[in-house]
């Protein structure tokens, strides 16, 4: 049985909206885990309560006595605040009595804390937030999405690899696409940065990299080579990306309210708001850590904390942190293309 810790306390509608999600996951997902809800349990009790027929036989209520606000400083929070929900949830993993970490709360706090609790693989500088990306064959993972603003091109060639495992084993991808994010395809755009991580992915022996791309192929896909399954870039861009992506739906609602109202509730339409809304996605996983740690939006949804459960499961099914670990561990030498 799979276990996973989920921070009751952390979004911006705790607990009410984690235990709804939870109570979704239960009833909707395969019955192959169990949930740890960790927070204040006279407050977790109180929504429990609004849900008699819940399976407590696979949830169990984790004390803590705190909560990391939104605007607390990441690593000061982490250090002072020991019993916080967030803490002891990634403090479950870390003692082997979870085997992954879903929260909706502060997310430098989980990076933090995910890093000084949980740790690096061998080779990782920095772990990464990966965001999966509705696009029309497939989601595309595009990392990193916020976590590291500035990168050196050593962790863009790791974003790369480690992203490639995480689309080859949790989202079914055999031999995953990579693009670097860039103005232009051609060898001298960009960066001193970003043209040094592009020189160096095309000598990558592990890395399915298919070279420099534009924004507009994140989504539509490449002209020549398709669909691409890994998108590359530092978290500045990334960050941006994501955020104008997830206006997508706004607009489109806005836009369809002004000039057809009567349309937005046919229920043709219901499949493509779907497709858009972040919710359907749920959390971020957060990768290079040992473990399994994903981050949900703090105004996240019960269906989003549904969803970021599935992807804990599946990423810990798939022995996610095992195979980047031996990933990691493996030489690479120079293409001889």
């Amino acid at each position: 049985m799979i276990r996973v810790a989920l921070d009751a306390m952390g979004g911006d509608h705790a607990p009410a909206t984690e235990v709804d999600g939870a109570v979704l996951a239960l009833r909707e997902l395969p019955a192959n885990f169990a949930l740890l809800l960790v927070g204040l349990p006279e407050r977790i009790e109180a929504e429990l309560a609004r849900h008699p027929d819940v399976d407590r036989s696979r949830l169990t209520v984790v004390p803590a006595s705190e909560v990391i606000g939104m605007s607390e400083k990441p690593i000061a929070a982490i250090r002072k605040k020991q019993d916080s929900s967030l803490v002891v949830g990634l403090a479950l993993q870390k003692k082997g009595l979870a085997d992954a970490s879903v929260s909706a709360g502060n997310t430098g706090a989980i990076l933090a804390g995910s890093t000084i609790l949980l740790g690096l693989h061998e080779g990782v500088d920095r772990a990464t937030v990966a965001s999966s990306f509705p696009a029309p064959d497939g989601p595309v993972l595009v990392l990193d999405s916020g976590a590291n603003v500035d990168c050196t091109a050593k962790e863009l060639i790791n974003f790369a690899h480690i992203g490639s495992v995480y689309a080859r084993d949790v989202m079914g991808r055999p031999n995953p696409t990579v693009g670097l994010l860039n103005v232009g395809e051609e060898d001298e755009k960009g960066t001193a940065v970003v043209r040094e991580a592009h020189a160096a992915l095309r000598q990558h022996t592990r890395i399915n990299y298919i070279g420099n791309i534009e924004g507009r192929d994140v989504v539509v896909g490449h002209p020549t080579h398709g669909r691409i399954d890994v998108v590359v870039c530092d978290g500045f861009v990334g960050n941006i990306l994501l955020k104008f992506y997830e206006s997508m739906a706004k607009l489109l609602g806005r836009v369809l309210h002004k000039e057809s109202p009567g349309l937005l509730k046919s229920p043709e339409l219901g499949p493509l708001m779907r497709f858009l809304d972040y919710s359907e996605t749920g959390g971020a996983p957060l990768l290079g850590v040992r473990g399994v740690s994903i981050i949900c939006h703090g105004s996240s949804t019960p269906l989003a904390i549904k969803n970021a459960i599935r992807y804990a499961v599946a990423s810990v099914h798939a022995r996610l942190s095992d195979h980047i670990a031996a990933e990691l561990s493996m030489p690479v030498t120079a293409s001889t293309e």
